[in-house]
């Protein structure tokens, strides 16, 4: 997620991550609200359309939740699509937790019809509700949703939002058997960032970015 931040960064940008939990995406998104113009979540997730590919790019027509459904702001949708070719609209799941097997990739998918799923869109869809400002989601796929990842991914994640190699590790001595879907899945992100990368520079300078 740091990661995330440092490719969306840059003058008159405000990247926010919550290191993959709710509450304090949600503290540091209010406390990051001073003059901004509106909140577009932006980074990587997890595909719940099997005609998704890995590098595929969603821009959100809503975002999908338990407890709330929130759509995005239409000037600003249409605008991010038309700067990136290629992309596709389509529902997004914000979930609390990772979505890491293929059962429960069916299962959101079977919901609502969301394209995608990350941990971000439903804290920052709700933030820029209350605040009565524009938003808007884009999200580029890490991973299929035929493809389940390993349990190891969860213990690779810092609050800050950093990588913590050492969980990482620890997970492997548990579960040597882990190491070829966690190298599957480092190959899966790479391309996702470079796709990411590619799309921030696509969207230009003066959209106003506040939230991962």
């Amino acid at each position: 997620m740091l990661k995330e931040a440092r490719l969306v960064q840059g003058p008159g940008v405000r990247a926010v991550a919550g290191g993959g939990r709710a509450d304090l995406l949600e503290q540091r998104l209010k406390a990051a609200l001073a003059d901004v113009e509106g909140i577009i979540s932006i980074g990587v997730g997890g595909a719940l359309d099997p005609a998704l590919n890995v590098g595929d790019i969603v821009v959100g027509s809503e975002v999908l939740h338990p407890r709330g459904r929130w759509e995005t702001d239409p000037a600003w949708t249409r605008r991010i699509l038309n700067r990136l070719p290629g992309s596709r609209l389509g529902a997004v799941y914000g979930s609390n937790d990772m979505v890491l097997h293929t059962l429960h990739k069916a299962k959101l998918r079977a919901k609502g019809g969301a394209a995608v799923a990350d941990m971000e869109s439903h804290v920052a869809a709700r933030i820029a509700a209350a605040g009565k400002l524009p938003f808007a989601v884009v999200r580029v796929v890490s991973d299929t949703a035929g493809l389940s990842l390993p349990d190891a991914v969860l213990a690779g994640l810092k609050p800050d939002g950093g990588m913590d190699l050492l969980g990482v590790l620890g997970a492997l001595a548990r579960d040597p058997g882990q190491l070829q879907a966690l190298m599957r899945v480092g190959r899966d992100a790479d391309q996702a960032f470079k796709a990411l990368k590619i799309a921030r520079v696509a969207l230009g300078p003066d959209l106003a970015f506040s939230a991962l």
